[in-house]
């Protein structure tokens, strides 16, 4: 059962800035550790955050689903996700990129006619194991994206580096197309993963649950059974948590 209280990830007073290299709040780059026992709690983040693994472990949850993730691996965090942290190892090393709402909605604006979306390419799992090849390719997009936006001087540098980090998306998407692992999972799970995916995209207009069952062809009372069911709170404290 899950009772934990979600909150907002209030992300610029876990990230020092002075440490980073950003181009605004648009896309900031950080290395190291960067991981605070904030994120214990259960959180709802507004942001994108792609975590490029070297060393070390992770266990967390994201919607609810539990991970246990080892280097070499690449992690990512979506917009409206809840991310929970449980734990990381002391020698856990990493390349962050984060990214405003704004930016990756621009960002997948641009291949999504014709390519799957990496919110999609996430649902089954937030991380994936790096190969060799895969691992060296994300060091040199981060270090590629890194350096143009040290270099003040050049008057394309947002120019520069928003190109950049569409590479790098694209490259991100087909490294987690090619993971993509096929799950057998209860009917229960996946009506769990529906109400999530379309309280993501549809609760700053609708908070009843009413309109979410249904989308999912249920009543309301039964949607509410099931969800709460599978993570300890109805599907109306899952709408609240969301509208905060």
């Amino acid at each position: 059962m899950y009772h934990k209280a979600i909150s907002l990830f209030d992300w610029r007073s876990e990230v020092n800035l002075e440490k980073a290299d950003a181009i605004g709040e648009d896309l900031i780059l950080l290395e190291g550790p960067v991981v605070h026992s904030s994120f214990n709690n259960p959180l709802k983040v507004d942001i994108a955050a792609v975590i490029i693994c070297t060393m070390g472990s992770m266990e967390g949850r994201v919607n609810l689903k539990h991970f246990i993730m080892k280097a070499p691996a690449l992690f990512v965090v979506l917009p409206h996700q809840i991310l929970e942290l449980r734990e990381y190892s002391r020698d856990f090393y990493g390349y962050y990129i984060i990214m405003s709402h704004q930016s990756i909605d621009k960002l997948t604006a641009v291949y999504i006619k014709n390519l799957h979306t990496l919110r999609n390419a996430v649902k089954n799992d937030p991380w994936t194991p790096l190969s060799k090849e895969n691992m060296e390719r994300m060091q040199l997009y981060f270090k590629a994206i890194q350096r143009i936006i040290r270099a003040e001087d050049n008057i394309h540098r947002v120019e520069i580096a928003e190109l950049l980090a569409q590479a790098m998306y694209l490259e991100i998407e087909n490294v987690f197309h090619k993971s993509l692992r096929n799950e057998k999972k209860s009917k229960r799970a996946v009506l769990t993963e529906r109400f999530i995916d379309l309280l993501e995209h549809n609760y700053q207009k609708h908070r009843d649950t009413k309109f979410y069952a249904d989308k999912l062809s249920l009543t309301p009372k039964y949607l509410s059974k099931i969800i709460e069911e599978d993570t300890g709170r109805s599907a109306i404290e899952w709408i609240n948590n969301y509208v905060l």
